[in-house]
């Protein structure tokens, strides 16, 4: 059966799940109690399989084979990340930008770079739109306020997202939700003012939500997710060390031409990766956060699951 022929888990609050069926009709339900028993937890994003159940209704009897599945934010099966980050107010954090597009990577999720605000630092904002896009992403600098490089985002939208799962995730206070209403108005997202104190923004979103995009069986859906400065390496184990290398996909052409089998790509003499950033070919900001996310992956025992 084709996966958008199967219902999906569009929420999630307090054990009740709403599941929106390929005739685009919801049902709100909870899980059978084996799922308790054997440690596992539906998640929005999950394809899943409802039964009737007497007087309960229907309750998910199975979940599908997952795609993938995130800790933070809690969601599965996602097809690509839309990774915003604002051109200023606040000062994008590229470490942990770049944290984000490698465990998206990881997870064999599309990372698409989105600089919002770039009427705050125009020339900042093509700099960094012309960044990511030199790795290998597809980028985008956008103003909701301006109304400029919507519709290049539209369009990517239009043509790629059929019948995929995708999340906006950002810090709190890059306009995630304002991008969102004026992409989607239907979805009439809560917005927040930014304090210009600390230039960050309260927590609006509250919960994972999927939004179906259409009234289509093949259906693409976006979520708004919580801020992502809750990922955490030292906290939850997404890759190993020796995996980074692969989550950074303009290292991916130059593995295996280093001088030592052994090369973390971090600093050693005749590393391919290394010798590539001195010639400008990876971007340094890239390298520098790719040395201290290998850094926290390398000092982890490898007993040290949480």
């Amino acid at each position: 059966m084709n996966q958008n022929e199967t219902p999906i888990i569009t929420k999630g609050v307090g054990g009740l799940y709403t599941v929106r069926r390929p005739d685009g009709s919801t049902v709100a339900c909870r899980a059978r109690g084996s799922f308790r028993h054997d440690g596992i937890t539906p998640l929005v994003g999950d394809r899943v399989t409802l039964v009737e159940d007497g007087e309960q209704g229907f309750v998910i009897d199975a979940i599908c084979e997952r795609k993938n599945a995130l800790i933070r934010p809690p969601m599965a099966n996602l097809d690509c990340i839309f990774v915003t980050m604002a051109a200023a107010s606040p000062a994008p954090i590229l470490t942990t930008v770049d944290k984000l597009t490698a465990i998206a990577e990881h997870n064999q999720i599309e990372p698409i770079l989105v600089i919002t605000k770039s009427e705050l630092r125009a020339d900042y904002a093509e700099e960094l739109r012309a960044l990511y896009a030199s790795c290998g992403f597809s980028a985008f600098a956008v103003s909701a306020v301006e109304n400029t490089g919507i519709n290049a985002l539209e369009q990517y939208i239009k043509e790629e997202l059929g019948g995929k799962i995708a999340a906006f995730a950002g810090a709190s206070g890059v306009g995630k939700s304002t991008l969102l209403n004026r992409l989607f108005p239907t979805l009439a997202l809560s917005t927040s003012e930014i304090s210009r104190k600390i230039e960050r923004g309260r927590h609006t979103t509250r919960q994972v939500e999927l939004f179906a995009l259409s009234e289509s069986e093949t259906s693409g859906y976006i979520a708004d997710t919580p801020g992502f400065s809750m990922l955490d390496f030292e906290r939850f184990d997404f890759m190993d060390a020796d995996d980074l290398p692969l989550a950074m996909r303009e290292f991916a052409a130059r593995i295996g031409e280093c001088r030592y089998t052994k090369c973390s790509h971090t600093k050693e003499e005749g590393c391919a990766i290394v010798d590539a950033v001195a010639r400008g070919e990876i971007p340094k900001s890239r390298h520098e956060s790719f040395c201290e996310l290998h850094a926290i992956l390398k000092a982890k025992k490898k007993w040290d699951k949480r």
